[in-house]
């Protein structure tokens, strides 16, 4: 970020009185909302920090990490005294105040836009580091970057910066997020779509691979044929022959091929009646794992379709959540598991991940469904006796996106899971429903 753009940034910054809240959006994106309804960005990527406005921004988690709590409890509905660049380097500061039953409480912001030591660090009025979004050691850096130690100051830059004037913070501000996002949501998009292609293969590859219902039977009725044969030509036949050779009862000669060798002519028998059993078995299910992996297929191909739509870098965060460490818990593959802003989304994939979700869901959680159409069903894992509106929009989409591949205007009916009855399957009737409607045009 240029010093320019960062001196001209603070002038900017100075109208406003008041942090009305201030959180992380991403793992390295702070959302700062300034008196009521004036929002901005700061990205602390290293090497590639920024400051931008957008109309809106997804928040992809939570973060409950001792930085965010101290961020939250010293910024929240803080008060704004002063906003400067500390020793003229691109270090943006503001100095707040929370008022307390019992005094004033001075806190300084800091942003460092500084290359790869860019970081977000708190700090007392004593300039003692309360918290840091990077925590530095001396090994890494001169300037040690650690809870409960003081600060140093940069030393002043031996040049003087060249000046690059804008004509419109504001629009510099949103210009700024639609060039970094344009960039990074065509990479993103390309990445995501080419891991999607290469399940979407695979899962078209086992599909090709299926065998026929009309082989399989076929198949079955000659190996029982084959049990058979072998029954009656007992006499004939020497142990531990992996193929044997035998007269049909037409008079035609069969090679039956055993596999492997066994030790009496009965174990024989019972191998070739148990592979006719499989095989009848498997013809019998085959509609089963044709379904199964035709619903997989279909919602790959929506997922692809709704990642080519998407239109910022927060929708790409909400569809790919981070994979969680433990290994115990085995996941379910009919169902799509998201994260909006803490909030569990479920989806199912097919009609087993959609009667699963039904299922397990508990009384107070949201379930969401197109109206009047067939849709995956859609659970919100929920406490809460008033879900925000815009997590409830969030999952609404989600269930047009993985529905739809056609854009429109689409009617979304939701309601809490206690007022859910199943009737078959996944055929359920409802009450008491409220309805949204999605806008993918």
């Amino acid at each position: 970020m240029k010093l320019s753009h960062l001196k001209q940034i603070v002038n900017y910054l100075k109208r406003f009185q008041k942090i009305s809240a201030i959180y992380r959006v991403t793992d390295t994106i702070i959302k700062v909302a300034f008196d009521k309804n004036d929002e901005l960005y700061f990205n602390m990527q290293r090497s590639n920090s920024s400051i931008f406005k957008a109309s809106s921004y997804a928040r992809s988690k939570v973060y409950n990490a001792p930085f965010d709590v101290v961020l939250s409890k010293r910024f929240n509905r803080s008060s704004i005294l002063d906003v400067e660049l500390l020793n003229g380097d691109k270090i943006l500061r503001f100095k707040t105040s929370i008022a307390s039953a019992y005094k004033e409480e001075i806190t300084y912001l800091q942003f460092e836009f500084t290359g790869k030591y860019t970081n977000v660090i708190i700090l007392d009025e004593q300039n003692i580091v309360l918290e840091a979004l990077r925590h530095v050691d001396l090994f890494s850096s001169f300037r040690e970057v650690r809870v409960g130690q003081k600060l140093l100051d940069i030393p002043k830059a031996p040049f003087e910066a060249k000046e690059y004037p804008l004509e419109d913070v504001e629009k510099f501000l949103f210009d700024t997020y639609e060039k970094e996002q344009k960039n990074v949501l065509e990479s993103l998009k390309k990445q995501k779509v080419l891991y999607l292609e290469k399940k979407l293969k695979k899962l078209q590859k086992l599909y090709d691979s299926l065998d026929d219902e009309v082989s399989l039977k076929n198949e079955a009725q000659t190996l029982q044929h084959y049990g058979n044969l072998i029954l009656s030509n007992m006499h004939n036949i020497t142990p531990y022959q992996r193929v044997v050779k035998l007269n049909d009862y037409d008079g035609d000669e069969v090679e039956i091929d055993l596999l492997r060798s066994y030790g009496n002519v009965s174990m024989m028998s019972d191998s070739l009646f148990t592979r006719a059993k499989k095989a009848k078995q498997k013809a019998k299910n085959l509609y089963i794992e044709k379904a199964s992996l035709s619903s997989k297929i279909e919602h790959i191909k929506l997922f692809i379709n709704t990642v080519k739509e998407a239109k910022d870098v927060s929708k790409i965060a909400l569809l790919f959540p981070k994979k969680e460490q433990s290994k115990k818990i085995k996941k379910d593959d009919s169902i799509e598991s998201f994260l909006v802003e803490g909030y569990k989304v479920q989806l199912g994939k097919n009609e087993r991940g959609n009667i699963t979700l039904l299922q397990n869901a508990r009384a107070r959680d949201v379930w969401l469904h197109m109206k009047e159409r067939p849709s995956c069903h859609v659970i919100i894992t929920t406490d809460k006796q008033n879900l925000p509106l815009h997590i409830i929009e969030s999952a609404a989409r989600l269930c047009v996106d993985f529905t739809m591949f056609e854009k429109g205007r689409y009617l979304v009916d939701y309601t809490p899971r206690r007022e859910v009855n199943i009737q078959h399957g996944a055929n359920v009737l409802y009450n008491k429903y409220k309805t949204i409607e999605v806008d993918t045009r």
